[in-house]
């Protein structure tokens, strides 16, 4: 596609892969004529896990009531486009194409980062195309993340974990301050689930800037009642239908949905539980060319990678049927390996560690079983997936297959089927 030879151009204008800050984008935004001013009311999410899950709900919701949504998203997973979401459709090739170059003309060489390029371009794309809404994604952090350069109806951070922290920070808190960098003067805020200390350090940022924040715990509460969801809030209470993404961490990631549907007064929140889809987030593959390689087998797929999506795994597992289950899992080198592993221990069989294809920082096999060991359990290196997947099949034909550790591992398990619409 002429759009993978643009973004391959792209990835050549600045010499880091992160490099926080916002001076290249306003920029760049200034030579475009300022798109960002010229966009429908934008919910604006952070946090470390939970962000995805909650926006799918969110735009299931507002378009279940006829609304038309704009979404912005990353990292994809089987192509660029699925980032960008126009009025409810993935972005063409076309029109992804030409902004594209719009984006690389008006740039005319300078340095900028390949997520500031193109959160230029989607801007563009959103600015051109009528919605009542848009939901935007933080990419890294918050505070100076290429998409905090809007005016934003509504923030939601999600809760906020170790993570990244060459970038955002070794501590929670200096973590959460990155997060809280999107809270803006007198604008409302959706709070998760957090810890005290992160907690701590939104209130402190939201009291600056007298922003109201609406707590998981202290303003709302989420549970899962014989069979149901229930939020509860200071007017009252919704009884919903549980969410359709699976796990016990979405009951806290729906009530957030549900919070920020309320605070916008827009939204059907029935449609926001049972019409949501977030691709590789404990998804399981039922018609997929890996279940031909194991006819019996139970095959899931999650992109979780850090200590915390590690622990919602665990829960996940744990509220499944009892059955033997085999992980093949392949980590980026940026990810702590040993602390996504600890929760996982009790509930697998085996780990089958793998590299992640075509990903230069994939840490290699051994050193994914080395940290797998460390954490209590049983762990191989295998030569690539299809070799761990037949090894499993042939000792254990009707396990439980989980393919984890990385959203990479997860866009090329999906590209082997088909694109994502």
């Amino acid at each position: 596609m002429k759009s993978d030879a643009i973004l391959d151009r792209l990835l050549t204008l600045h010499p880091k892969v992160i490099d926080l800050s916002l001076d290249r984008m306003h920029r760049l935004l200034a030579a475009l004529g300022h798109p960002e001013r010229d966009l429908p009311p934008v919910t604006h999410i952070a946090g470390t896990n939970g962000k995805g899950s909650t926006l799918a709900m969110m735009r299931a919701g507002l378009e279940g009531a006829g609304l038309r949504v704009h979404a912005y998203t990353s990292p994809h997973l089987a192509r660029f486009h699925e980032r960008i979401r126009v009025a409810g459709d993935l972005i063409t090739e076309r029109a992804l194409a030409a902004l594209l170059e719009e984006c690389e003309a008006a740039n005319e060489g300078a340095p900028i980062t390949f997520f500031e390029i193109t959160t230029a371009a989607a801007f563009l794309a959103f600015a051109r195309a009528p919605a009542d809404h848009l939901l935007l994604e933080v990419g890294l952090g918050g505070r100076l993340d290429a998409t905090n350069v809007i005016d934003p109806a509504l923030t939601v951070i999600t809760p906020v974990s170790m993570d990244h922290q060459a970038f955002l920070g070794d501590t929670l808190p200096k973590i959460a301050a990155e997060k809280a960098g999107i809270l803006k003067p007198r604008t409302p805020c959706i709070v998760g689930p957090q810890e005290e200390e992160a907690l701590e350090v939104i209130e402190y940022r939201a009291a600056r800037l007298s922003a109201p924040l609406r707590i998981h715990g202290q303003h709302w509460h989420a549970a899962a009642e014989d069979g149901r969801l229930v939020v509860t809030h200071e007017a009252g209470l919704i009884d919903l239908p549980l969410p359709a993404l699976r796990g016990p961490h979405q009951i806290a990631n729906a009530g957030t949905a549900i919070m920020a549907l309320r605070e916008l007064g827009q939204g059907d929140p029935d449609a926001a539980m049972t019409r949501a889809h977030w691709p590789a987030r404990m998804q399981r593959l039922t018609h997929h060319p890996l279940n031909a390689l194991a006819p019996r087998a139970e095959l899931w797929l999650d992109g979780g990678h850090n200590p915390a999506a590690g622990a919602a795994l665990a829960a996940t597992l744990a509220g499944l049927p009892a059955r033997e289950t085999h992980a093949i899992c392949g980590l980026l080198n940026t990810k702590d390996a040993t602390g996504y592993f600890a929760p996982l221990a009790p509930h697998l069989a085996h780990i089958h560690a793998i590299a992640i294809p075509g990903e230069k920082a994939t840490l290699p096999p051994d050193a994914i079983a080395a940290a797998a060991r460390a954490a209590g359990l049983s762990a191989t290196p295998s030569e690539d997936l299809t070799a761990a997947l037949v090894h499993i099949v042939r000792t254990a034909p009707e396990a439980r297959i989980l393919i984890c550790g990385s959203l990479y591992l997860a866009g090329h398990v999906l590209r082997m089927d088909r694109p994502l619409g």
